[in-house]
């Protein structure tokens, strides 16, 4: 039960403080569009209003306890939420065919939800503060909120923005990324937010204010001389090129014409596995000063090393003859390996369907056979399957439009030519453990297909190419990304989009991209920062209350 008076207790001002630290998390992430530098380098104070309300009092002078903590973090993260994951709404209504006060319930309840991780925060800073002070607990906040990023990840299933993704266009910093993964990032992040408002008693000296002074110009410098030196232009190591696909097809109520069936589908796939459009971004599509080329009319099918058909809403499916026919045509006369998104059925006994349903994608060699598939492993709650259905049956009409796909088990990799490659699909990129593990089991290039129709003009296809982005620099691989509608590009192993589509057009581009060999410290170990950080919060948390329970 919450306790009504003490949150009472808690002045007006720290309510408008956590609120407006919720604001300040959104506006470091991508909106409408990619995001900018002034509003990317917000996130060096977002955290800093929530953090000085932590170590407020409360109306009667006394500190705030964990209770009225959590309450000011759940505050923050229900903004934090609401602001960044907007996008829910407009996928419910527009694409998902719901009306809109239902969406908007829809938006509240996942924000109400997911707010919750704020209020752990929250509430164990006030925890830690009421043994070991505000000083301590503001030390020890980079911690704690790494610690609940990975919380995220591994209970609710949903790492989206952690709070080093803002950082991903920072050369200096995503230096930590193949060995700590995203969380050292959100580390730092968090740490000079807490920086501003510690205080340090200095025993003042003749020279103490010249020295801090210096030192501080000096950091300030390297830091600036560090980003530049890290952002230099890199040596091209495309070795290979490859044909990522666009088919740009509308998905849910936006998708009002007739539908085109799986022939001609097969046809306008095939003809832009072969003849890539003219225009091409040579970085992040629709950012300001992002050149592009426009190229002759093409004489002749493009030879490539690879050819990538994203996840989309086609109907192709795994265990249609035509399909395979198809494609193995194509793989022949392209002489191309192939990574093609499809359902994949499987029969069985074992359940009362009769068989497994998978979003999957298949690998077909250069001679047109099919000698594998992946299955997606980490399904879209609500979207590809619903989990604990059962719980939901006051809700029958509103899920039954819902997927009904099963997960699969193994992280299969595409081996052909002599190269290794790591398919995951669509949700799957927000996942940085999963991910690098294809790149521990060996896979040398990474191919990300994914359909990002549903998340139309919001913020949500930047947010999740940045994601991408970071995946890319963690496990320093290049990451060829096809997708129904965009953003469909190649990503360098630094992060850098090399070559992107136009979004929005029925398209396909030939990029290139090389194959790296390499194991980052992240790749080989995962999350080790973060549980590191888990096993420090454990501990701070573990000497607060048994001080409190020795007392009492």
């Amino acid at each position: 039960m919450v306790d009504l008076g003490s949150m009472r207790l808690v002045p007006g001002w720290l309510w408008i403080a956590a609120a407006l630290s919720g604001v300040l998390q959104v506006l470091p992430f991508p909106i409408a569009g990619p995001v900018s530098q002034w509003r990317a380098a917000l996130c060096w104070i977002a955290l800093a209003p929530l953090l000085w309300a932590l170590t407020r009092e409360d109306k009667k002078g006394h500190p705030l306890t964990a209770k009225q903590s959590a309450a000011l973090g759940y505050l923050c993260g229900f903004v934090w939420y609401t602001g960044n994951c907007y996008w829910i709404y407009q996928t419910m209504y527009l694409y998902g065919g719901l009306d809109k006060p239902i969406a908007a319930g829809i938006l509240v309840l996942f924000s109400l939800y997911l707010g919750l991780y704020h209020a752990l925060f929250g509430g164990l800073f006030g925890a830690v503060r009421s043994y070991f002070g505000a000083q301590i607990a503001l030390l020890l906040s980079p911690f704690l909120w790494v610690a609940v990023e990975l919380a995220r990840a591994h209970i609710t299933g949903l790492p989206w923005d952690l709070l080093g993704i803002a950082q991903v266009d920072n050369a200096a910093l995503t230096r930590l990324a193949p060995i700590t993964g995203a969380y050292g990032i959100s580390f730092v992040i968090a740490a000079v937010n807490a920086l501003w408002l510690v205080r340090i008693q200095v025993r003042e000296r003749r020279h103490t204010r010249l020295v801090l002074t210096v030192v501080g110009v000096v950091l300030v410098v390297v830091y600036v001389f560090s980003v530049r030196r890290f952002a230099a232009p890199r040596r091209e190591r495309a070795t290979a090129t490859a044909i990522l696909v666009q088919q740009n097809l509308e998905v849910g109520a936006e998708a009002t014409g007739p539908e085109p069936s799986a022939k001609v589908l097969l046809d306008s796939f095939a003809y832009l596995s072969r003849y890539p459009g003219r225009k091409m971004y040579l970085g992040i599509p629709e950012k300001k000063g992002t050149p592009s080329v426009t190229f002759a009319p093409l004489t002749g099918p493009s030879d490539a090393n690879l050819i990538v058909w994203p996840e989309s809403p086609a109907p192709f499916q795994d265990d249609d003859p035509v399909f395979h026919d198809a494609i193995s045509s194509l793989a022949r006369q392209a002489g191309a390996p192939m990574i093609v998104g499809n359902v994949a059925i499987e029969r069985t006994n074992t359940n009362g369907r009769g068989y497994y349903l998978f979003n999957s994608a298949a690998f077909v060699t250069p001679q047109g056979e099919f000698v594998g598939r992946y299955n997606k492993m980490h399904l879209v709650p609500f979207g590809e399957y619903v989990p604990f259905k059962q719980f939901f049956f006051f809700a029958q009409n509103l899920l039954h439009e819902a997927g009904t796909f099963d997960a699969g088990g193994t992280r299969t990799l595409f081996t052909v030519n002599g190269h290794r490659y790591g398919t995951f699909i669509c949700y799957e990129s927000i996942f940085a453990d999963e991910v690098r593990q294809f790149v521990s089991n060996g896979a040398e290039v990474l191919v990300n297909i994914s359909n990002d129709g549903w998340y139309g003009d919001t913020s949500a296809p930047w947010q999740h190419l940045n994601m991408v982005r970071m995946r890319a620099i963690e496990n320093h691989r290049w990451v060829l990304r096809a997708t129904n509608t965009g953003v469909t590009a190649s990503i360098d192993p630094e992060g850098h989009v090399v070559e992107a589509a136009q979004r929005h057009v029925r398209t396909s581009i030939r990029v290139g991209f090389g194959y790296e060999h390499d194991l980052t410290f992240y790749a080989a170990h995962g999350d080790w920062f973060a549980w590191l950080c888990a096993a420090v919060t454990t501990a701070a948390l573990a000497w607060s209350l048994r001080a409190r329970f020795a007392v009492n």
